[in-house]
């Protein structure tokens, strides 16, 4: 089924070639008219559309007009699904992680030669720290034999001069 399509008229004549366009451009109703509507037989009940009862409610259309105006505000309602506010944390935290990388990137060099003397030191203090726990937690004929030790050596000493 084709149909013709005219262009309007214009006073220096039709604007466009009055020719037969193909069928698929032309918008159709695809669902097919029930038999119905054509006749007006008063025996038939003609179906009637459901009403909502949620749409119909007075709480469903407050509702609906203030998530209309949020909308229009550019506001987003408050309370997001769970797994919506995880991963907006998730990429809040890679951005800020992101953020140090990039900062710790761009130290300067007497920067990271300090950090390297910081941490010499404080391996240092660590290992003075476990020899002291050591030393404590040694049992008692361990340290006499220590005292004993450095006796012996500050005698040789004294003798030698």
């Amino acid at each position: 089924m084709l149909r013709e399509v005219r262009a309007p008229h214009t006073a220096n004549g039709p604007t466009e070639d009055t020719e037969f366009k193909d069928a698929y451009l032309i918008p159709r109703n695809i669902m097919a008219e029930p038999d119905y509507i054509e006749d007006d037989n008063p025996e038939l009940i003609r179906p009637q559309k459901l009403v909502n009862p949620v749409k119909t409610s007075r709480n469903h259309q407050d509702l609906h007009r203030e998530l209309l105006m949020n909308q229009k505000r550019g506001l987003a309602p408050q309370n997001k699904p769970e797994l919506q506010k995880v991963m907006e944390k998730r990429k809040r935290d890679q951005v800020i992680k992101q953020k140090e990388e990039e900062a710790q990137k761009k130290k300067s060099d007497l920067e990271i030669e300090l950090l390297k003397r910081q941490q010499k030191l404080e391996q240092l203090e660590l290992e003075k720290q476990k020899l002291q726990e050591e030393q404590e937690n040694a049992p008692e004929f361990v340290k006499v034999k220590g005292n004993l030790r450095r006796t012996g050596q500050e005698v040789a000493q004294v003798q030698e001069s």
